[in-house]
């Protein structure tokens, strides 16, 4: 292959690369760490864009290195030698060991001193509240200790107040992550570890687990609802009560327990336990099923109680073999948890 054809598949290269790069970041899925609502995700997304310029000098600097020695090769391919090796050797100096080692001791120190301080969780002193959050295979269960307040992959928090995350998990390690409100941290069995949110203002902002664990990895995704403080209260004392006794006495509970639901799943003030799946007493609550993998309606809820596994595959929750009447009372009955 002759220079010119070289050099135009190495041109082509780059140009799918920046292609690949700029497809990367189509779409908005509420979950970008170059889009921060809180002060640590700005720290966050300033040390990302410094990175991001020290490696973008480096770059260039090694590119323009290329093209100066294609440039400087005579016509039989021979290396031209000449008073400019020096400059060009200090070149290589410059781009190849003094700019980077700068770079990398400048961005440890920023990261180091600045960022993992200014993102790591409060005192108890700092905070006005603290969460529990559980990771298990695959869904995340939250507690508001000293409310009562349970619920599943859905975190209600409110804005503007700094928010203590006590992270853990019940299996194998997990990581939480919410990129627009701060860093991940990671869910280890036995280990509890802090993380820090604030929101300042009202919205959704998406997570994920982003450390491998298992079949439905993927699937493991989170959301964090920041609410005006007035709504968050409201929404809090509503997830602290228990079912009522109407309700807990109803055909449709009956058929939810001999359905062998009530052995995975608790439902507050009922004689359902069970602590393999999430707690559904105000099920209706949630926007989602099954971690934000499919909507909270009644037509994808009655799938998902049938057949479970074919919106995620492994999950621990079997596939309920109902007769006509009993589905249409779990349904009735799931359908009045709010």
């Amino acid at each position: 292959m002759d220079r010119a054809g070289r050099g135009l598949r190495f041109a082509g290269f780059l140009l799918c690369t920046l292609l690949l790069v700029v497809l990367a970041g189509c779409g908005d899925n509420k979950q970008s760490a170059l889009d921060p609502h809180s002060g640590p995700s700005k720290d966050i997304d300033k040390l990302w864009w410094g990175m991001l310029a020290a490696a973008g000098v480096v770059f260039a600097g090694v590119l323009a290195l290329i093209a100066l020695s294609v440039i400087r090769r005579n016509r039989e391919g021979a290396p031209q030698l000449g008073s400019d090796d020096k400059k060009l050797g200090a070149l290589v100096v410059a781009f190849g060991i003094v700019i980077p080692v700068i770079s990398l001791v400048v961005l440890f120190f920023v990261a180091d001193i600045g960022v993992v301080k200014a993102t790591d969780a409060p005192t108890k002193a700092q905070t006005k509240m603290t969460i529990d959050v559980v990771a298990k295979q695959w869904f995340w269960e939250v507690r508001y200790p000293g409310s009562g307040a349970v619920t599943a992959n859905e975190i209600h928090i409110p804005v503007r107040t700094r928010v203590n995350v006590v992270v853990t998990s019940t299996d194998v390690i997990h990581s939480f992550w919410v990129p627009e409100l701060n860093k991940k941290v990671d869910a280890i069995p036995g280990h509890p570890n802090n993380l820090f949110l604030y929101a300042d203002k009202p919205g959704l902002y998406r997570g994920q687990c982003a450390e491998f664990c298992g079949l439905q990895h993927a699937k493991m995704a989170i959301a964090v609802y920041a609410d005006p403080p007035q709504r968050f209260k409201a929404w809090q004392a509503n997830m602290a009560k228990p079912l009522r006794a109407a309700a807990a006495n109803s055909p449709g509970f009956k058929a939810f327990q001999a359905s062998q639901c009530a052995g995975c799943h608790t439902i507050r003030g009922t004689s359902a336990h069970g602590r393999i799946g999430p707690d559904l007493t105000h099920l209706m609550t949630r926007k989602t099923l099954a971690a934000l993998t499919i909507p909270n309606t009644p037509n994808y809820l009655g799938a998902w109680v049938l057949d479970p596994q074919q919106f995620k595959p492994g999950n621990k929750m079997p596939g309920l073999n109902l007769t006509r009447p009993q589905f249409t009372k779990v349904m009735s009955f799931l359908r009045g948890l709010k």
